[in-house]
């Protein structure tokens, strides 16, 4: 037997959980505020019991770090937000379900922590759908391994004059990796999510593709994700576009229906990425701002506050639009030169190919049209030669490849000319 301990606090009240299990079963608990004795149940069983709020988190933090259940045929774990999308994920997923957040790190001094999928409110809300339509839900606390896992990269890549994007490192890599892990602890065979993605077969082997409608498609986002997983993953919403979603969660009747989206790189916590990076060590430091022959034009704060393709904040006088070009790190100095300066028409990434293929889609950046591209691999990754100019292509982005709708291919771009 061993003992498990939870607490929660907020604007002065706290309340402490303490369990006593044997095996997946628990024995003794002091838990007050709950709305049942959970003394005697499975741990399974205990994550759906609801309270007091305080309590219920009290609760949740105790079973997080212990949670296990045998196999069960057609359990479905389901990665639970707190929106609408994941609400409707978890409807598609019953009778068989439980539910599962991601406590992640945020950062405290932003502005706007509520808004970000992985907030204390978020996992409150995440909670109670799941206990509405009596699903037991698991929160797991990952602040830590969130932050050295993503949030570190993230300001080491901009330390090094990269433009990171946090979230194809998250969602793909580690979000998937922890879910999917928790999935074998609930005995659950399969996770679905309320990504707007599909899954398709090509050649006998399981790939990720584009959702269907194309102004929510997230196929971008995880394309990190290793398709030797997909076996075990559902996308329930990625034949139907956002308006269906929020009707079918009207229908039944769930508070998820009219919330708001949540933010982007939810750890700024609705802060901009340069104001966070200061706060993380990238301190403000004079610098040149030079042309391509190298002639100084002005002066700056921070290379790292710059990246490839960015008109805003140069603070130039000039007779045609000048853009970012590039930055040199080790000299603190931010390269301009007009938008034709930055057509790059040959990118390399660090990653991998998914099939044999010579002829792509690659899509080099989130708000970026994807272009025609032959590709070859290479011993770390792989080579493109655009059929036309790319703009803004940046060192750290993600190079999505795409065949048809299937992904075919992902890496990090290192270089580009």
């Amino acid at each position: 037997m061993h003992e498990a301990f939870g607490d929660s606090s907020r604007n002065g009240e706290w309340a402490a959980v303490r369990l006593l299990i044997d095996g997946d079963r628990i024995v003794e608990a002091d838990a007050p505020g709950l709305e049942r004795d959970v003394a005697g149940l499975k741990l399974l069983e205990a994550a759906s019991v609801g309270g007091e709020t305080l309590a219920a988190d009290a609760l949740a933090n105790a079973l997080g770090p212990v949670f296990r259940a045998s196999p069960s045929p057609g359990r479905v774990a389901v990665a639970m937000s707190g929106g609408v999308d994941s609400a409707v994920a978890l409807l598609r997923s019953l009778p068989n379900a439980v539910g599962v957040t991601l406590r992640l790190w945020l950062d405290p001094a932003g502005p706007d922590s509520e808004r970000a999928c992985c907030s204390p409110e978020s996992v409150i809300q995440a909670r109670e759908t799941c206990h509405r339509l009596g699903v037991p839900h698991v929160t797991l606390d990952l602040r830590e391994e969130f932050r050295r896992a993503v949030v570190t990269p993230f300001v080491r890549g901009y330390a090094r004059g990269e433009t990171p994007n946090p979230c194809t490192r998250c969602n793909g890599g580690f979000r998937f990796a922890e879910l999917l892990a928790f999935a074998r602890r609930a005995g659950a065979g399969r996770l679905a999510t309320g990504h707007y993605a599909r899954i398709v077969e090509r050649e006998g082997r399981l790939l990720l593709a584009r959702g269907t409608d194309p102004t929510k498609d997230q196929s971008y986002m995880l394309a990190a994700l290793d398709p030797r997983h997909l076996d075990r993953v559902s996308f329930p919403l990625g034949e139907q576009d956002k308006e269906a979603t929020r009707a079918e969660a009207e229908r039944a009747g769930l508070a998820a229906a009219r919330r708001p989206e949540s933010q982007e790189a939810c750890f700024l916590a609705g802060d901009d990425y340069r104001a966070f990076l200061g706060r993380q060590g990238l301190q403000p430091a004079k610098g040149a701002i030079v042309g391509e022959d190298g002639t100084e034009l002005g002066r700056h704060d921070g290379f790292w506050r710059f990246t490839p393709g960015q008109r805003r904040g140069l603070g130039l006088a000039s007779s045609e639009p000048l853009f970012v070009l590039g930055t040199r790190p080790a000299e603190n100095a931010v390269v301009v030169g007009p938008r034709a300066s930055l057509a790059r028409t040959r990118v390399s990434a660090r990653g991998r190919l998914h099939t044999r293929t010579d002829r792509v889609e690659a899509k080099l950046r989130y708000r970026s049209p994807a272009v025609a591209a032959h590709v070859e691999p290479t011993p770390r990754g792989f080579r493109l030669e655009l059929d036309e100019p790319a703009y803004g292509v940046a060192p750290g982005q993600a190079a999505v490849l795409y065949e048809g709708d299937a992904v075919v291919g992902y890496g990090l771009i290192t270089s580009s000319h």
